[in-house]
């Protein structure tokens, strides 16, 4: 299945309601890049004050919080949220608005104070790193509708359960490396090198899996050290794992790859930076509205960097349900 050779531009739109007429709810991750929100937040409400947007904040505490709170705040009469923090803040955030069935999805809005380690949703949506410019966006209100996947799966309970990313879900060892990287973040670690030493510290026990992957209407059997799913474009702080994504196209960007050595992988590290590596022998490129995977042995998921469960598991798009808050 190849990839069509003109990707629909990204769309925008105007915020039916501007930040300056609406109260917005910021979902606050006081932990996100080494407890720097704890430490910015009063700058960052300046900030938001002085580009007079109206805003009350609420706080979380541990991982989960947010997507209850977010569910909490919509049943309260709230449409506008802006989520301080990185990739996973972001992620329950999004969470939160798809979990709950009271209001339509899309009659929220969703912006973005980058503050955490990662940060590659923000990249691809044009959201700026300075508390006074993130502020200002979200103060002129420029809106578009991204694409959202839904995640199905069978939790280690054995019940049914499903998780929603606006960025990038991986399968294999990309989810290995999050689980790792979680793992340290909880511990206190955070930065560019936690993502390194992950990476590579994971290379070393990986294994390979037979994996069946149906593409639509396309089965591909191999050997697969990853499927990467994308929304957008980056993962890893910066990896340009899906060069090609379009965040509103309809279509998710999938990158596999089939079974490497450990050097190969190494020597591709600089490459993923950009995009370049999908042009290695082991990887192929693909684009689809669904993806199906099962794998002996079981693998790991991820969304957006959060440890999901593990396979089979089955994917599905949502265009354009997701309104956020851009730049441009």
């Amino acid at each position: 299945m190849s990839k069509p050779a003109t990707p629909k531009s990204l769309k925008q739109e105007e915020s039916s309601a501007t930040s300056a007429e609406s109260t917005w709810v910021a979902v606050v991750n006081p932990n996100a890049g080494t407890r720097k929100v704890a430490r910015d937040w009063p700058r960052i409400s300046e900030a938001l004050k002085k580009a007079k947007v109206r805003h009350v904040a609420i706080f979380t505490e541990q991982r989960g919080d947010a997507i209850t709170m977010v569910q909490q705040q919509i049943a309260l009469g709230v449409r506008h949220f802006i989520a301080v923090g990185g990739d996973g803040t972001l992620n329950e955030t999004v969470n939160g608005i798809f979990m709950q069935q009271k209001v339509p999805q899309n009659l929220i809005t969703l912006a973005l104070i980058p503050v955490g380690t990662g940060n590659d949703w923000r990249r691809t949506i044009g959201i700026p790193l300075g508390y006074n410019e993130a502020a200002l966006a979200i103060a002129r209100g420029h809106t578009f509708k991204q694409d959202v996947g839904r995640i199905d799966y069978t939790n280690t309970h054995g019940q049914n359960a499903s998780r929603y990313f606006a960025n990038v879900a991986g399968i294999g060892y990309d989810a290995l490396v999050a689980s790792e990287v979680n793992r340290k973040k909880d511990k206190g670690a955070h930065g560019p090198l936690t993502y390194l030493t992950s990476l590579i510290n994971s290379l070393m026990k990986f294994k390979t899996a037979k994996t069946t992957v149906k593409i639509d209407c396309e089965t591909i059997s191999a050997n697969v050290f990853s499927l990467s799913i994308g929304i957008g474009k980056f993962n890893g702080g910066g990896m340009k794992q899906l060069p090609d994504a379009i965040p509103d196209d309809g279509l998710f960007d999938l990158t596999l790859v089939r079974k490497i050595s450990r050097w190969q992988v190494i020597t591709q590290i600089k490459n993923l930076y950009d995009g370049s590596f999908t042009r290695h022998k082991a990887v192929s490129c693909f684009r689809s509205k669904s993806v199906a995977v099962d794998a002996s042995p079981a693998m790991m998921i991820e969304a957006d960097g959060e440890s999901v469960g593990k396979t089979p598991v089955a994917v599905q798009i949502l265009p354009q349900s997701l309104r956020v808050i851009t730049s441009n």
